[in-house]
């Protein structure tokens, strides 16, 4: 893909780049990128606990640690053993505070301090706190923010020293992989070809005309027959060792042009990477921070995975690099504890969203109507069955046979 091409349609913007988006992101069998440029402000909305490992951009191993260098390990036990012992200076003193006696003297801290300020191996705090105000915690704060400032020093000036060490050769190779480079058979071949130009002796006579032919090649002078038809003419007129000289600098200067180019090149595309990166990343934020997805609300703890779930590569991969939740899962239901029936219900979403949701609202009204339909049932049902109740209650009017009809009217003792 290039990068002359962009459409802007219902204010998202899509860019196209020309990166391999699975090298920043591990994801299996997808490109995707991440990379947060600037997570303060994310992270007060989302309010995560973790904060974003993005080493993997630099990382191509996914490995984040290495091993200490012997300076680094003297360091970190001057850093454990002078922690130790102003800790010790400062339960002493509490437990002076605490039982009324004198307070511990830490006038030898502060005239340690203040010599070794002078002589440049420490470095005071920027704030207006004299260090005859100093607490024995203010001193070990002082410590311990100067031995972790010198151990992240040796973590920086260690990689820098060993890169200048190396040669040239190496340190272009150093700094095209860092910039993300994966060819790196292509750039060993370029930078073989260009050393052997370099080698080359104007003033060897066995040099000479290779000098000559590789500088008509570099110029595209014409055909290889006219190019060696050219340097016979110029050893028969004893000009080859004049033409040798002339043409050397010229064409080592062509040969830096070509690995200069080449590493511009793979710059310009980790540069497309982070721009890539950053508005993936900030499209996830976008999309999470209105607190909703499809009008269904997200609570915080829900938004949170989500956009950690999507930008944040803290799950080993089958490709050995650093992937997000979303690339974990997948891994996970379709080869470590397979549930392809999930898979196949996300590819359906993924490749077909508004199909997948129309047939979700369908079977939800389905569902609904025929629980409406099982209460109305039940409803009419508990009606009839109080009905009859009802009417068992009722007393009814009864007809005895064995009777006869009262005459109101008549007299019993009416004489006949």
């Amino acid at each position: 893909m290039n990068t002359d091409e962009q459409t802007t349609q219902d204010n998202t913007t899509v860019s196209q780049v020309d990166v391999n988006l699975d090298e920043l992101f591990g994801m299996p069998g997808a490109e995707n990128v991440m990379l947060p440029e600037d997570e303060d402000e994310k992270k007060s909305l989302f309010t995560k606990e973790t904060e974003t490992n993005y080493e993997f951009l630099d990382n191509k191993t996914g490995i984040t640690s290495k091993p200490e260098t012997e300076e680094e390990t003297v360091v970190k036990a001057e850093v454990e053993e002078t922690i130790a012992e102003l800790d010790n200076l400062i339960t002493q003193e509490e437990d002076a505070g605490n039982k009324g006696r004198p307070k511990v003297d830490k006038s030898g801290l502060f005239e340690l301090a203040t010599k070794m300020i002078e002589e440049g191996t420490l470095f005071a705090f920027d704030d207006d706190k004299p260090l005859e105000e100093y607490t024995t915690k203010d001193f070990r704060e002082l410590f311990e923010a100067n031995f972790q400032e010198k151990e992240r020093k040796i973590k920086e000036d260690v990689p820098k020293e060993f890169f200048n060490a190396l040669p040239d050769e190496l340190k272009t190779a150093a700094k095209y992989v860092a910039d993300g480079g994966q060819d790196l058979k292509g750039l060993f071949r370029t930078l073989a070809q260009v050393e052997e130009v370099f080698e080359l002796d104007p003033e060897d006579e066995n040099h000479q005309a290779e000098i000559a032919r590789q500088y008509l090649y570099a110029t595209n002078f014409g055909t290889p027959e006219e190019i060696e038809a050219e340097i016979e003419d110029w050893a028969d007129v004893d000009k080859l060792a004049q033409k040798a000289k002339q043409f050397k600098p010229k064409l080592d200067r062509m040969q830096e042009e070509i690995v200069s180019r080449k590493l511009a090149e793979q710059e310009t595309k980790k540069e497309q990477q982070i721009q890539a990166a950053k508005q993936y990343t900030d499209n996830v934020y976008n999309v999470l921070s209105t607190g909703e997805l499809d009008g269904i609300k997200l609570d915080k703890k829900v938004q949170n995975m989500l956009y950690s779930g999507l930008v944040q590569p803290s799950y080993p991969s089958i490709s050995g690099k650093p992937t997000n939740m979303l690339g974990h899962l997948l891994e996970k239901y379709q080869f470590v504890e397979p549930r392809h029936d999930l898979i196949a219900e996300a590819l359906w979403l993924l490749a077909d969203p508004e199909g997948y949701k129309s047939k979700i609202k369908d079977q939800g009204t389905k569902t609904a109507t025929e629980k409406t339909v099982r209460m109305l049932k039940t409803e009419e049902a508990k009606k009839i069955s109080s009905s009859v109740s009802q009417e068992d209650k009722t007393p009814s009017k009864r007809t005895n046979t064995n009777t006869i009809p009262r005459n109101s009217g008549s007299n019993m003792f009416k004489r006949f």
